[in-house]
C-alpha cells in the first residue's frame, strides 16, 4: 500500500512539515503558526496569525452545559479513559453545535452576489429552514462573534464573505419575531472564509479550539470524581402506557 502526501515527510531522523524543519518551527514559532501551516501550507502573515489565534481563543469552551462537555463528563464519569471521554465530546458536536461553521460559510459563499438576498431568506424561513450561523440557546447577543468581527476589521478580514453574513443577520432579524444573533459558528466561518479557507476544514477549526477545553472538563471531571452522572428519577417524566 502506497499513500502519497504533501503534509509531513520523515528521513533519516529529519522530519519536515509542509517543507519547513521541525526542529526550526519548534524553536523559531508559535503552535498556532504551526497550525496555520499544517492547515495552509504556507507559513501565515502577521495579521493572519493574530485572527486565527483569536478565532481558536473564542471557541476555547462555553461551559459545562454544551452537549460536548456535558457528554465528555459523563462519558469520563463512568470510568472510561480521558481520551474516550474526550472523543465522545467530539462526537457530540453536530449541525446544531459545533458543526453548524460549514453550512453558514457555504451559505454566504454562495449567496455573496445574490442580488435576492431578502427573498432568499424570506423563503427559508417560510420553509422553516435553520439558517446555519444564527441564534443561541442561551446568549440573545454573543459577544464573542461580536469581538471577532472587530478584530476581522481591525486585521483586514472584514471582506464580502463577512458582509454578507451581516447583511444576512439583518434581514432575518426584520422577519423574525425572535432575535437571532451572528453566533459564534456564524462568524468564524464568515471570517475563515474571507481568510481563504475552505468550509470543508472549517469544522476541523472549531474542533481544534474546542479540544483544551474538553480536556479541562473530563479532567476536572476525573480528579473531581463524584461519581456516575444521571439523572434522578424526579428528572425524568414517563409519558408512555
Amino acid at each position: 500500500m502506497k499513500w502519497e502526501t504533501k503534509i509531513t515527510n520523515i528521513n533519516n531522523g529529519q522530519e519536515t512539515i509542509r517543507g519547513k524543519k521541525l526542529s526550526s518551527l519548534i524553536n523559531n514559532n508559535t503552535f498556532t503558526e504551526t497550525i496555520f501551516l499544517i492547515w495552509r501550507g504556507r507559513m501565515p502573515k502577521t495579521a493572519e496569525t493574530k485572527m486565527l489565534d483569536a478565532l481558536l481563543t473564542a471557541a476555547i469552551d462555553h461551559g459545562i452545559g454544551t452537549a460536548s462537555a456535558m457528554t465528555a463528563r459523563i462519558v469520563a464519569s463512568a470510568k472510561n479513559s480521558l481520551h474516550t471521554a474526550l472523543t465522545a465530546g467530539i462526537l457530540a458536536m453536530g449541525e446544531r453545535h459545533g458543526s453548524a461553521i460549514e453550512n453558514a460559510a457555504k451559505f454566504f459563499i454562495e449567496n455573496k452576489n445574490n442580488k435576492n438576498l431578502v427573498q432568499t431568506i424570506k423563503d427559508l424561513k417560510d420553509k422553516k429552514v435553520r439558517l446555519a450561523g444564527f441564534g443561541h440557546a442561551v446568549l440573545e447577543r454573543d459577544e464573542r462573534s461580536e469581538n471577532l468581527l472587530k478584530i476581522a476589521k481591525k486585521l483586514g478580514f472584514f471582506k464580502d464573505i463577512c458582509k454578507i453574513a451581516t447583511a444576512t443577520g439583518k434581514e432575518l432579524n426584520n422577519i423574525s419575531t425572535k432575535h437571532l444573533p451572528l453566533n459564534i459558528d456564524g462568524a468564524m466561518g464568515a471570517i475563515l472564509a474571507d481568510m481563504g479557507f475552505d468550509p470543508n476544514i472549517m469544522k476541523g477549526v472549531f474542533i481544534t479550539a474546542r479540544v483544551p477545553g474538553l480536556v479541562a472538563h473530563i479532567y476536572e471531571e476525573i480528579t473531581n470524581d463524584t461519581g456516575l452522572r444521571r439523572l434522578s428519577e424526579n428528572e425524568i417524566d414517563y409519558i408512555g402506557k
